[in-house]
Formats: structure tokens, sequence, C-alpha cells
């Protein structure tokens, strides 16, 4: 039998300090949790040896712990969906009863190595040293963001770690579906824009060229559109310049995320981005649907989860992923922090539909405030569903309208001097 070390919240949420003995820190967990209190931290108290009693020799004799091997060199976060399978999986193991450590044990033993296994390896030797699973979670912000951890810790001092594991994952699945939803729109025009735009590059590169020679040769008069055409070919083939402007059209294609990327790493260039995506025709509707859904979701996940309204209102703020309502959601928090209401500050911010500002302003009248913002997040779901299936239906004929309006114009500049040049012979 060890001494063991606490801290916990009694059912009032006043902190608690103590000593309890149990043959292991599982054992001690449960002796706390006898005791009507939800431990926070567990730590041994390590007993000091006397001089003289062969302390020099049998630390002589000891052989260093073996450190557990890690899951192999990773780079970068862990993938989302492995995550969500992780998250249902402990679940799982924590509705059938079973040790928080021992489920731990088990899920990163039968990890694949890579950063989810090295990230899990740690966390479960500071479970096993007594710290909480939301505290060692913590300390992995690549593997477990902030909202994960808050709910993780709402989790514990409720009591229902089970429940709201359940809760995160079903929350991270929807996510996810929405996302894949929004990049499969995206992946098919972009797809084809790219694919036509190196054609068209191709064509002016190595085709009009040849044409421009036979021109010359013939010394036909070239009309304007194909004089334009011809110096366009010019500038991309790189003719009395130093660098081909097809280097530009194409480096443009491949750097164009990556600088995106940079300018969203910066707060005046992300806030630029986030008006302009919010205000494009057609993407944008589709992109405001679709961040109201996620920062319903996330919020109404929280509250559901235990965690105090304005922590909430701070991880959904943190997590949205657009300026204009990250600055709404500020407003919100300093609105309910000076105890006024949710919805008036968000009804004047005009950031979401007048349907949603309703559904939470009588979500706040009712006390059932994250039942309705998780109804609206399903009904923004599926409203995005339909709005991605329409917007695929469209881009097709526009798409097949802008190439032929494209190659039509190529092979009209290229016609109109050949047919001077037929009627010259003729005469």
């Amino acid at each position: 039998m060890g001494v063991f070390q606490y801290e916990a919240v009694d059912s009032s949420g006043s902190k608690q300090k103590g000593t309890v003995e149990a043959a292991s820190s599982e054992d001690a967990i449960k002796r706390i949790r006898l005791q009507g209190l939800h431990p926070q931290s567990v730590r041994e108290q390590k007993s000091k040896k006397k001089k003289g009693e062969g302390g020099d020799a049998a630390a002589k004799k000891k052989k260093p712990a073996a450190k557990k091997k890690g899951g192999g060199f990773s780079i970068g976060k862990v993938k989302p969906k492995i995550l969500t399978a992780f998250t249902r999986q402990l679940s799982t193991l924590q509705d059938a009863g079973l040790p928080l450590l021992r489920s731990l044990q088990i899920l990163e033993s039968q990890q694949k190595p890579g950063k989810l296994k090295s990230v899990l390896i740690g966390v479960v030797e500071d479970v096993e040293g007594g710290s909480a699973l939301s505290e060692a979670m913590s300390k992995h912000p690549k593997a477990f963001n902030i909202l994960y951890t808050k709910m993780v810790a709402a989790g514990e001092v409720g009591g229902v770690l089970d429940v709201i594991l359940q809760r995160l994952s079903e929350f991270m699945e929807k996510a996810e579906a929405l996302k894949r939803k929004i990049i499969g729109a995206s992946i098919y025009p972009i797809a084809v824009i790219s694919v036509a735009l190196l054609i068209v590059t191709g064509i002016m590169y190595f085709i009009i060229p040849k044409f421009e020679e036979i021109f010359a040769d013939f010394g036909v008069e070239l009309p304007m559109l194909t004089v334009v055409l011809t110096e366009s070919s010019r500038w991309i083939a790189g003719k009395g310049m130093p660098v081909p402007g097809a280097v530009y059209i194409v480096g443009g294609m491949f750097g164009l995320p990556f600088l995106i990327k940079l300018i969203r790493k910066t707060k005046p260039g992300k806030a630029v981005l986030d008006i302009i995506l919010l205000y494009t025709p057609v993407v944008g509707n589709l992109a405001r649907k679709s961040i109201i859904a996620r920062f319903t979701r996330t919020l109404g996940t929280l509250i559901a989860a235990g965690v105090p309204i304005l922590e909430a209102i701070t991880i959904t703020r943190d997590t949205s992923g657009n300026f204009i309502f990250e600055k709404a959601l500020n407003k919100v928090h300093d609105s309910i922090r000076e105890g006024e209401s949710f919805a008036e500050p968000l009804r004047q911010a005009k950031v979401c539909d007048a349907i949603v500002v309703n559904m939470i302003d009588v979500g706040e009248e009712t006390g059932d405030m994250d039942t309705m913002l998780l109804k609206i997040a399903d009904n923004y779901d599926e409203e995005v569903d339909v709005a991605v299936g329409s917007l695929i239906r469209l881009i097709e004929p526009i798409l097949v309208l802008f190439l032929g309006v494209v190659i039509g114009t190529i092979v009209i500049a290229m016609f109109l001097p050949l047919v001077a040049m037929i009627e010259n012979l003729q005469g």
C-alpha cells in the first residue's frame, strides 16, 4: 500500500486536497470518488529510505527503467479521421466500465506507428503518474485541441466522461462530414479549370507561334482579335523577355494555395480574405451556412457537456475559422459577461439569418440553449448538403460554356487571317 496525494473538487465545485492509502493510482482514484469527490490529479508520495539500510547498494543494483519505444518519427497533426475513431473507441471502453488507464493502454497498443501512438504513450505515462486525462491531453495540442480538452475536463468533473466522449465523437464525425462536402464541391471545378488552363497555355506556347510565322510569310494583315492573341502568345512563350509568362502561370497555379495560407497567417490578411469569401456570390452563401453550422454545433456540444457559457463562447470563437464570426462572438461574450442577452449582439452583427437569432433567443428564454443550437446545426448541415449539390449542377454548364468560349475565341482568331490569305491567293 502506498500513500497518494490528491486534488479534487466536490459537488459544489470547491477544491479539496488530501491523502489516501491505496495499492495503485487507479485504486486511489476509486477511493477518492467513493468520498463523493471528482479527482483532478493524483500523485504517489515517495517514501525516503533511512541511511545505513542498504539504500546505496540497492540503488547500485537497481537497473534504470526501460523507456517505452515511441510510435516512430512523425510530423504534423493527427488526422481527424484517426482521432475520431480513437475517441469513439475510448468512449465505448469507458461505457463498458473499464478503468481509464487500462482503456488508454489498450488503445495505445493497437495504434499503428505514427503521431497518435507517440502522443498516447505520453498520455498513458502522465495518467499513470496521477495526472487527469484532460491535463495529460492538453500537453499535446497537435492531437487534442482546446475544444477537445475542455470537453474532457467537463466530463471528468461531472463524472460522465463516457457520455462526453460519445458526444465528442459524434461532433467530430458531423464536422468531418461537412468538411468533406465542401472539399468535394471545390475539387471538381478546380481540377477542370487547372487542366483547361494548362491546355490553353500549351496551345499559346507551342501552336500559336507556328501560325504567326505562317501569317508573317504571307504578309497578311492581322485582325485585332488575332493581334491580341499573338501578343499574348509572345508573352507566354517569353519572346523578348527574361522569363516566359508560362512560368508565372504554372507557378501561380501551384503557388496560389501556399500564398493564401501565408496571407491567412497575418491578422489583416485573414480578415480581408474572410470578408471576400463571405461576400463572394454563390460561394459566400455556402461558406456562411457552413460556418453557422460549425459554430452552433461547437457551442451546443460544449454547453451540453457542462462547460461554462463564457468559456464555451471563447472556445467557439477561437475555432469558428472566420474573422467576421469571431468578432460577432466576441461581442456576444462581452454581452453575457455584463449580464445581457446572447441573441441581441448576434442580431446587431447581422452575420446570421433572422431564424438563427430567433431560435437562439427562444433557447435562451426556455433554458434549452444547447438543444436549440444543435437543431440549428442539423438544419444548416442539410442546407449545406442541398447547396453543394445545386452548386455542382450549376458549375458543370458554366465550365462547359467557359471552355467553349475560350477555345472558340482561339479558333476564330486563327481562322480570320486564314480566310484573308485564301482571298488574296484567289485574287
